[in-house]
């Protein structure tokens, strides 16, 4: 059975007329939310993993290059993105998953909105986490659409926003989710609160050693901890894109629907 949003946002309306009712869309595209937010996510996880292997294979040099000239064997993001072709690859995968992203980000809003109409507090929070979620894609587009070797203060000012807007926005859900697990016994949602809590503490002491090995690296440039420090950085990303897929479970019901209004509408 499908479920239905109250909402304003037209594009979170569900299918509950028959395809010939006058009141609501046609349908062009229907898609489950399941395939939705796979299809989302494995953009840029494609594309992570193909500029990572193009730079170990033809770029090994250039990509694990440093600047005390000390032994490194794993690129940053950073390197791994900002050479041809990976610089195209990551771009291309980045610019196709942002525009569903922001769509879910409002999703999210309109089912927290459902959920905390009368509470004002977590109302204030799920406006906190649609303002945390829209800055974390948009910095994440900054820091992929201008390389560090472009211009490395406005990549590195779309990586703060990027890391600070995740951390802030996985925090924020995770207190949601625990008001949600408190007043609801969906075993989807149960299930989906405890892995955000996991994935949120991971990435979060997958930031915190990824800052230690970079700034230890830069104060002492011992051999392989630049290494260490990329590979954390891989995970403080994968572990970001997993808590985003929690979708799977929050939206399993519903579908998303592209549709025009009918020829005939009735007011």
């Amino acid at each position: 059975q499908k479920a239905s949003w109250r909402s304003p946002l037209w594009f979170t309306r569900m299918l509950q007329a028959p395809y010939g009712s006058l009141d609501r869309d046609r349908p062009l595209i229907r898609l489950p939310f399941t395939s939705f937010a796979v299809g989302t996510v494995l953009l840029p996880l494609t594309g992570l993993i193909a500029c990572l292997f193009i730079s170990l294979v033809y770029h090994f040099e250039d990509a694990t290059y440093t600047h005390c000239h000390v032994s490194n064997y794993l690129p940053s993001i950073s390197a791994a993105i900002s050479r041809v072709p990976e610089r195209y690859i990551w771009r291309c995968c980045v610019g196709l998953h942002s525009a569903p992203r922001y769509l879910v980000a409002a999703a999210y809003f309109n089912f927290y909105y459902g959920r905390f109409a009368k509470s004002l507090p977590e109302l204030i929070l799920s406006g906190l986490a649609l303002i945390c979620s829209l800055s974390e894609n948009t910095g994440l587009l900054l820091l992929t659409y201008v390389s560090s070797s472009e211009t490395y203060s406005i990549h590195k000012n779309g990586f703060i926003v990027f890391i600070a807007s995740s951390l802030l926005h996985m925090l924020i859900t995770c207190r949601l989710w625990y008001v949600i697990r408190r007043h609801y016994v969906n075993p989807e949602e149960i299930t989906s609160q405890r892995w955000k809590v996991r994935l949120f503490l991971f990435n979060i002491s997958c930031c915190l050693a990824a800052a230690y090995f970079f700034r230890r690296h830069n104060k002492f440039c011992e051999a392989g901890v630049y290494t260490l420090f990329a590979f954390f950085e891989y995970l403080v990303v994968c572990s970001n894109m997993a808590f985003h897929m929690t979708a799977f479970w929050d939206f399993g019901n519903k579908e998303v629907i592209v549709g025009t209004p009918p020829e005939d509408k009735r007011y």
